[in-house]
This record gives C-alpha cells, sequence and structure tokens, in this order.
C-alpha cells in the first residue's frame, strides 16, 4: 500500500513540476520576446555580438522568473488539479483511501521547497545578475555609462558629517579632491571642523583614509568663528564610508544582494536619512519567496473541490487572486509608511493575511 501511494505522489509531483516548468518557460519567452523586439534596431545599431546578446538574455531571465514563479505556481496547481477532478482521477484516488488532504501533501510540499529556494535565488542570484544586465544595458543600449570611476559624489557619512568627493577612481581605490566638514548638531548646524585633502587612498587592511597634502581648519564657536589651520602633508581620517558603499550608492537597489542592501540601508540611516520606505521593501523582498507556496492554498483546493470548474474560471480565478494579492502588498506598504508598526511587520502583513486566508479556504474544501 505504502508503494503505491509513493508512486501517486510522484505522479502528482510529475505533473506539477512539468506544468510548472512549462509556465515558467513560456513566460520567459514571452518577456524575451518582447525585450527583443522594443531593443533589436540599437543591438543593431551598436552592431552587438549575437554571444553578448545571448549572455545579456541569460542574466536577464533570473528577474523574469523572480517575478512570474508565484503566478506560474498558482496557474500550475490550478490546471494540475483541475485536470486530475475533470479526468476523474482524484475519485480514483479517493476511492483508494486516499483522502483530499493527503493528495495535496507532495504539492505543498513542493511550494514550501520552491519558497525556500527561491528566497537565495531573489537573494543572491537575481542581484548579481542585475548587476551584469545594467551594466550591459549602459554599454550597448546607451542607457548612461560602466561605473568603475566616479565624480563630484556627495554623501552624508553621519547626521553631522558632509564629504564631497571631486573624482574617485574605484579600480585603484584612489581619487583627487576630498573635503569633509562636521557641523555641531542636525537641530544647529554649526561647522566645527573642515578637511581639504589634494589625494587620498582606501587602506583596506585599517580600514581608513589615507589622505595627502591635507588642510585641517578647526573653528572655534564663539561670537567669531575663528578657524585654526594645520597644514598636514598625510593624514588618516576614520569615517564610516568605505569604497564599497561608494560604488553601491551609484548603484540601483535592485542590484545589491540581501547583505549589501542592508549594509547600504544602514549607511543611509547613519548619514541621517529617513529609511523607513527603503526597510520595508527590504523586507518585502524577504518575504516575497513566501507567495510561492501561498498561493497554493488557493489554487489546489479550488480545483481539487469543483469538478469540471472550466479552463477559462480557472485562469480567471489565478488572474484575480494574482492581482487582489500584489494589491494588497503595495496597500500593506503604502500602509506602513504612515504608521509606527516596524517595517518587517508591514512587509509581511499583506502575506500573514493571505496565508490565513488560503489556510481558511484550505479548511473548507470537502475531502
Amino acid at each position: 500500500m505504502s508503494r503505491i501511494i509513493k508512486k501517486l505522489d510522484l505522479y502528482i509531483l510529475r505533473h506539477l513540476v512539468s506544468t510548472v516548468l512549462f509556465s515558467i518557460l513560456g513566460l520567459c519567452v514571452l518577456f524575451v520576446v518582447v525585450h527583443l523586439l522594443e531593443n533589436l534596431d540599437n543591438f543593431l545599431d551598436r552592431k552587438t555580438p549575437p554571444k553578448v546578446i545571448a549572455l545579456f538574455y541569460l542574466n536577464y531571465l533570473p528577474e523574469i522568473v523572480k517575478l512570474i514563479t508565484p503566478i506560474a505556481m498558482l496557474l500550475s496547481s490550478l490546471f494540475t488539479m483541475g485536470r486530475f477532478s475533470t479526468q476523474n482521477e482524484l475519485t480514483a484516488m479517493k476511492a483508494g483511501s486516499m483522502s483530499l488532504y493527503r493528495i495535496m501533501l507532495p504539492l505543498l510540499l513542493f511550494g514550501m521547497s520552491i519558497s525556500a529556494g527561491q528566497f537565495y535565488f531573489d537573494g543572491w542570484v537575481v542581484p548579481k545578475a542585475n548587476r551584469f544586465k545594467s551594466d550591459f544595458e549602459r554599454k550597448y543600449l546607451g542607457k548612461g555609462r560602466v561605473e568603475t570611476s566616479l565624480y563630484n559624489v556627495y554623501v552624508r557619512d553621519t547626521p553631522t558629517r558632509n564629504l564631497v568627493i571631486r573624482y574617485y577612481d574605484d579600480q585603484a581605490k584612489n581619487g583627487t579632491g576630498l573635503t569633509m566638514e562636521e557641523y555641531s548638531s542636525e537641530q544647529v548646524p554649526r561647522i566645527l571642523r573642515r578637511v581639504d585633502a589634494a589625494n587620498f587612498t582606501f587602506d583596506s587592511v585599517k580600514n581608513v583614509w589615507q589622505l595627502t597634502n591635507a588642510f585641517e581648519h578647526r573653528f572655534q564657536m564663539d561670537f567669531q568663528v575663528r578657524p585654526v589651520t594645520s597644514i598636514l602633508p598625510t593624514m588618516t581620517l576614520a569615517i564610516n564610508t568605505t569604497p564599497k558603499m561608494l560604488m553601491q550608492f551609484q548603484r540601483n537597489t535592485n542590484e545589491l544582494t540581501f547583505p549589501e542592501l542592508k549594509e547600504y540601508i544602514d549607511a543611509s540611516e547613519r548619514g541621517g536619512k529617513d529609511v523607513r520606505q527603503q526597510r520595508i521593501a527590504y523586507w518585502g523582498e524577504y518575504a516575497l519567496p513566501f507567495a510561492n507556496f501561498i498561493v497554493m492554498l488557493f489554487g489546489i483546493p479550488f480545483s481539487g473541490g469543483q469538478r469540471k470548474a472550466g479552463l477559462a474560471l480557472e485562469i480567471s480565478s489565478a488572474m484575480v487572486i494574482a492581482f487582489l494579492y500584489v494589491a494588497c502588498i503595495r496597500i500593506g506598504q503604502t500602509l506602513g509608511l504612515a504608521g509606527d508598526v516596524h517595517p518587517a511587520l508591514a512587509a509581511s502583513a499583506p502575506h500573514i493575511l493571505f496565508l490565513v486566508g488560503g489556510c481558511v479556504n484550505l479548511l473548507r474544501v470537502r475531502t
């Protein structure tokens, strides 16, 4: 008996996995074809080699897969269970003493596995692919340029410390024209110290900036601002901003891995920036992979509990559920900005709401 149940589990999984792969493949092809048609003239004008174009779309696929996997999981669960129902296979399985919950078990376990795997995929694989894709677009599609050097960079290192960098070369880890200003407070900013350096380089061992040809001005805070100037051939400057942060500030957040994104947000917060929106988006990225499992709590019972519901009704139901899910995520993030709840709760509340709704939907189905 256990051998038969095991074979049925593999049979159910085989149908689900094949449907998921077909759905993802079909949607990916659709995205790639549309993008290629939109940018084909640019590729031809810049005489982009076919191998480079293929490599670009290979790195474009992870972002597409990230976005469409929940939809593919929802559609696949609907189609798989709908097929079993319309062909009376569910009836045969139930006649073999398998409850509907037991039939759903391998599907739900597969959904959990996909959610766990996509957590790493979204947090590490997709950002690195986006980084390559963005560099490609800057080089071949005229959307900016590949940034290995920075010009006229303004950074708020802390709420009371500002940095201005005229030129920085990330490959050499050095630059020219650095100015650092320190102030008394955010509320009443009165300058206390200013450092100007002709040249600077980063010491990765000591994690400090080494300045040459520097001028340090210290201001006495009395009725007259009187600077005390020191001329220093060399000087060490210990600040929070590192070369890695400088380059991260120039990139889009979708090009940063989860640890890099957290470091970026923390650095922005140390500089006095309101980062609540970024933190909600950050926790939202953590919660998004669980959508792959949650949508199956709606798709499986719907098709499994209704015989011969019809393909059109199943697709319509999938689109409605997906639309409501996305709408709740957006609304939750907007409400989170206005409220005082923790960003993690604001980002995960829509997922928790749909998880509860999915469990209720699962319990209501007739086994």
